[in-house]
């Protein structure tokens, strides 16, 4: 454990010292295609992941790498305008340092959404898939090493890490936008690299219906210090091997504004009805 609950506490004090009094409820890391979704939050309060003390910085392309403080769809919120990865470099508990910072500011709540390659073949790119469940078969985890009691049990379960009702609330939430909703697994790769033919077989074979290199490493540290949690991915490209052609940084990023008019209403009516 690299990160005493002191770092966590200096960070929280930071921004709460910004902050006059708000307290945000929800916290949201926006992936590739919704970052400008930050943009719509009234009255908001910006700040840049390098001023906050310990705060990892972000570095991937369409990551702009701020807090926005603020309300949207009436809710209060922290956005994530951008988040880190463990392939750039940060270790997993520095990847989820800010789900935890933002716990400590008063969110109970995560909303996160990521681009993701399609492995289910039945399925398209740009289809939006609500997450019900994740894998993630890499060899560490956010909580290893010394637990940190103030915001969790040592050996959490893991059974239910994306809530249940809220999933309920986001299926709800499509069919009155009449928008057609996948529901899948999320499977976790660290990447940089995108994955073989292969392994997008193998992915297949255990059951993901999606893959992407961010999210599972959150959403862990969210449900061990006791917050609800509602995923989506945008599936923003066909996973390598299903089609022809390589796949490219520049692809994921123009299907995640081309999705932007379908994705941005659902996740802000399910902020709306939260």
């Amino acid at each position: 454990m690299s990160h005493p609950f002191s770092h966590y506490q200096e960070s929280a004090a930071h921004l709460q010292a910004q902050l006059g009094g708000f307290v945000p409820k929800v916290a949201l890391i926006l992936g590739s295609g919704l970052g400008d979704l930050a943009q719509d939050v009234e009255q908001p309060v910006a700040v840049p992941y390098a001023s906050i003390p310990h705060f990892p910085r972000s570095t991937a392309p369409g990551h702009v790498g701020q807090l926005v403080f603020g309300t949207l769809s009436g809710k209060p919120v922290a956005v994530m305008q951008g988040r880190v990865h463990h392939y750039e470099g940060y270790s997993y508990e520095d990847v989820a340092y800010g789900v935890r910072v933002l716990r400590l500011l008063g969110c109970d709540t995560l909303l996160v959404t990521n681009a993701a390659g399609c492995v289910h073949t039945d399925w398209n790119a740009g289809d939006i898939m609500l997450i019900r469940d994740h894998i993630k078969l890499s060899g560490d985890s956010p909580l290893r090493g010394e637990n940190l009691p103030e915001f969790g049990v040592r050996f959490p379960d893991a059974s239910h890490l994306y809530t249940p009702q809220l999933q309920d609330l986001a299926r709800t939430v499509a069919r009155e936008l009449a928008m057609p909703l996948r529901e899948g697994v999320y499977y976790y790769s660290f990447g940089p690299q995108y994955e073989t033919p292969a392994e997008v077989r193998a992915i297949r074979v255990l059951g993901g219906d999606a893959v992407g290199m961010s999210t599972a490493p959150e959403v862990i540290v969210a449900a061990h210090c006791g917050m609800q949690v509602l995923g989506f991915s945008l599936l923003s490209n066909m996973a390598a091997g299903i089609l022809p052609h390589p796949l490219s940084e520049e692809e994921v990023l123009a299907a995640g504004q081309a999705a932007r008019h379908r994705f941005a209403p659902l996740v802000l009516g399910c902020l709306a009805q939260m």
